[in-house]
This record gives structure tokens, C-alpha cells and sequence, in this order.
């Protein structure tokens, strides 16, 4: 199915560079777990994951930084990789829910207001990574056959 997808997947200067943005922000918000920004990251983990937020923040920056290199360097895998970053933005979500429940404050936000406006913005990500992937379209057409 995945080589039938990576023929499928639409090409275009928009998407790419789509794709690459995404590839960069992931990169620089994976590199940003590891290094300066890992003590805000922890505190979005929520408290009732059963594994040691540091852990979970070092895991998670090393994924980001994989999805993200791996959007930026191999294009014809762009569906495939598209796909696991959509599935990566819909796994942290959870964290982003606690983060506004427990009224967490991290990266600015210290409001219930201002959290639940970046709740908003996972649901783009995904899109975002399905869209500038071509993995929507080509999971729709393979559909069709």
C-alpha cells in the first residue's frame, strides 16, 4: 500500500515547501526538548502518564527530530512520513488537554484561555502534515481502486 500511496502522493512547489517548513519547525522543536526549552516540556507532561517526564520529553524530542529530518530528507517518502507525523500530533494531543485541565503554565501560556487557543492548533498540524505530504489525496485515490 505504501508504494501504491508514493506514486499517488500529488507534487507541487506549496507542498513542498509545506513539507519542508514542517520538517524544519519539528527539528527545531525536537532540538528544543533536548536543549534549552526541556524544563517547559516537561511541564506539559501529564500526570497520570506512568513514565518519568523527562524521559517522555527526551523520547519525544528525539521523535520530533526524526519526523522532521526525515520530512525535510526523503521526499519520496513523504506520504509514509506524512502519515506518521499526522499519527505523532495526534498522540501528544493528550498532553496539550492536560495542560489546560491541570492550568499548566508553559511557553506563555498562563491562561485557560490562552491554552485552549493552542488546542486549536494540533487539529492544523495534522493537517498540515497530511496535506503538505500529499498523503490525504493519496490515501483517498488508493480508496477509489
Amino acid at each position: 500500500m505504501t508504494s501504491t500511496l508514493a506514486t499517488k502522493a500529488p507534487k507541487s512547489i506549496p507542498r513542498t515547501i509545506g513539507r519542508i517548513g514542517l520538517g524544519a519547525v519539528l527539528l527545531f522543536a525536537g532540538i528544543s526538548h533536548l536543549t534549552v526549552a526541556r524544563e517547559e516540556f516537561r511541564a506539559q507532561v501529564p500526570e497520570w502518564l506512568p513514565l518519568d517526564d523527562d524521559f517522555v520529553v527526551l523520547a519525544s524530542g528525539a521523535v520530533e527530530i526524526a519526523i522532521g529530518g526525515a520530512l525535510v530528507a526523503l521526499p519520496k517518502q513523504r506520504v509514509a512520513v506524512g502519515l506518521i507525523a499526522a499519527a505523532f500530533f495526534v498522540a501528544i494531543f493528550p498532553g496539550n488537554i492536560s495542560q489546560l485541565v491541570t492550568r499548566t503554565d508553559a511557553f506563555g501560556l498562563n491562561s485557560d484561555t490562552s491554552r485552549a487557543v493552542r488546542l486549536v492548533f494540533q487539529p492544523v498540524l495534522v493537517l498540515w502534515a497530511l496535506w503538505s505530504t500529499g498523503a490525504w489525496r493519496a490515501i483517498r485515490e488508493s480508496r477509489k481502486r
